[in-house]
């Protein structure tokens, strides 16, 4: 016995001496290249023969460090944290619209409905030139999302173009709290839609008052739809779970490097209801806490997946503090759902020799099981219990959906329809998708795939050696062709495409709103899902 224990301790302290110098090494690695890296830096500055910028050479550097890693570790400047720390006490106003940068230019994308930029008419596919007396054009447009936002009521004069058309407007700045419940309808005497599109401090709550008020109205089944939703809080994705499930059962558990950052999400709360049956809809948009909810509610077996596989967001951030007021947001841990797989779909760990992102679910899913025995798999994101979407899109038709083509085309139907169907009745029609090919093909909107840019990239190489001048039939003709090909490549995904235009062509003229509720009438999903719902056995066989 005594032996036995000799052994064991003797094993025990070759356990702490070898974890006490691979800590030491550790250590010793980050301080000499802290010291390669100050020295380095130092140098340069004191003796290179041009001018060189500290700050700008730290960011190039940070940047580099960074980018290797997963896209969701980043650093804040001052400036950033200071423009994060005014979101999150809400005491800041905006335009009342979402803007992004599209082809290096400022393009209003979504005017909210009632809010500011709504009032002062203001289009999605209008572009801001001018921000009081800034030049967006001529200046650094990343800054332009700063010179937006304000103090609530204070005034911002904008200098805005529509077609060829340039005007002022002074908008009066006003708090912008997205709605993540943008819309919840009963569809029929027994089914509840909740339309889900974001996991902010609100969603919870919000949650909770669409379901009472759908209950109210007699609902006795639920369509919870997170298609779209990219997330956010985790601990709000644990409140809405507790809805429907039991009190201190695990919804999420995470797992980091650091002990103490590891943590078990459990339900506080008694359930609003154990028993109304749900479906949730997803999509390949569906990400991180949208993930958690639905990855949750299937393992338990509270509700039916339905529609295409899930993002594979499995990862959860933190934010550090820095010196000087800046920050780091970094990775610190991995989620796992009650069955103990996490989603993640990129190895981000694992890149290849060209840098691009291997994906868990190319190698092997691992099983596990849900409450009920069924078998569901890791890796990938969510897979839906019932897959909606049987025809994959085409590498044309992601190209597409990546472009600002059917953006642009909507706002060109916009002005070319002074009115059209109401949101319940509106059809974009096989005319309507032929002009739309037609816009494709005259290059009024345009979209790119790879294989034009790498086209792009050999004319531009053969131009600097003076190849261009005896290629140029040639390119032309290649050029044609693979226009041709793309094109003929869309046809396959026709239905899909059609869908997308009418949500973005119905949002332009009745907002948000109005494109789900043309969705509820009229989205094959929603529709599908119902028909999950009014067959009971069908439903509860899923389950089984």
């Amino acid at each position: 016995m005594k032996r036995i224990k000799k052994i064991a301790i003797a094993a025990l302290l070759l356990l702490i001496t070898t974890a006490f110098t691979a800590l030491q090494s550790d250590y010793f690695e980050v301080a000499k290249q802290l010291e390669i890296y100050t020295t380095l830096f130092k140098e340069l500055n004191m003796y290179y023969i041009d001018e060189t910028n500290p700050a700008q050479l730290t960011e190039t550097a940070i940047d580099n460090m960074l980018k290797d890693l997963d896209p969701y570790t980043q650093f804040y400047d001052e400036q950033g944290v200071e423009k994060a720390r005014i979101d999150a006490a809400g005491d800041h106003g905006g335009i009342g619209a979402e803007t992004q940068i599209i082809d290096k230019k400022l393009i209003i994308v979504e005017p909210y409905e009632g809010l500011s930029a709504d009032k002062a008419d203001l289009k999605a596919g209008d572009e801001i030139i001018m921000i009081n007396d800034v030049n967006v054009q001529e200046n650094a447009i990343e800054d332009a999302f700063f010179l937006l936002d304000g103090t609530p009521k204070s005034t911002v004069k904008l200098q805005v173009k529509r077609g060829s058309e340039v005007f002022e407007k002074v908008l009066t700045r006003e708090k912008t709290d997205v709605d993540p419940v943008p819309y919840h309808h009963m569809i029929d005497d027994e089914v509840g839609y909740i339309s889900f599109i974001k996991f902010n401090d609100m969603a919870s709550s919000r949650v909770k008052e669409a379901f009472e008020d759908l209950k109210a109205q007699g609902m006795k089944k639920l369509i919870l739809d997170v298609r779209g939703n990219p997330g956010g809080l985790l601990n709000e994705a644990v409140e809405i779970t507790n809805y429907f499930i039991p009190k201190e059962e695990v919804v999420v558990t995470t797992k980091a490097k650091i002990k103490k950052w590891s943590d078990i999400y459990k339900t506080k709360r008694d359930p609003l209801d154990l028993e109304i049956p749900i479906v949730v809809l997803i999509d390949g948009r569906s990400a991180s806490a949208s993930e958690i909810l639905a990855g949750s509610l299937q393992d338990m077996d509270r509700a039916v997946i339905v529609g295409e596989r899930s993002f594979g967001k499995g990862l959860v951030q933190r934010y550090r503090k820095l010196t000087y007021g800046t920050q780091l947001k970094l990775t610190i841990s991995k989620y796992y759902t009650p069955s103990g797989r996490c989603i993640q779909e990129l190895d981000y760990t694992h890149r290849d020799e060209d840098g691009n992102i291997p994906k868990f679910s190319d190698k092997k899913r691992n099983p596990f099981k849900t409450k009920n025995g069924r078998t569901v798999y890791d890796g990938g994101g969510i897979e839906p219990d019932i897959k909606l979407n049987d025809i994959e899109r085409t590498e044309a038709t992601k190209s597409l959906f990546n472009s600002n083509a059917i953006f642009n085309y909507a706002t060109d139907f916009y002005y070319a329809h002074k009115e059209i169907a109401s949101s319940k009745d509106f059809r974009f029609t096989d005319a309507d998708y032929q002009d739309f090919i037609n816009a494709l093909n005259s290059g009024k909107v345009n979209f790119k795939t790879e294989t034009e840019k790498e086209l792009e990239k050999i004319v531009q190489v053969s131009e600097i050696e003076n190849f261009k001048s005896g290629l140029e039939k040639e390119y032309s003709t290649l050029s044609a062709k693979i226009k041709s090909e793309k094109i003929k490549a869309l046809t396959v995904n026709k239905n899909e495409i059609i869908e997308n235009l009418t949500n973005e062509i119905v949002k332009r003229y009745y907002y948000k709103k109005g494109e789900y509720i043309h969705k509820v009438y009229n989205d094959k999903s929603i529709l599908r899902a119902t028909e999950i719902l009014k067959d009971t056995n069908k439903y509860q066989n899923i389950l089984k």
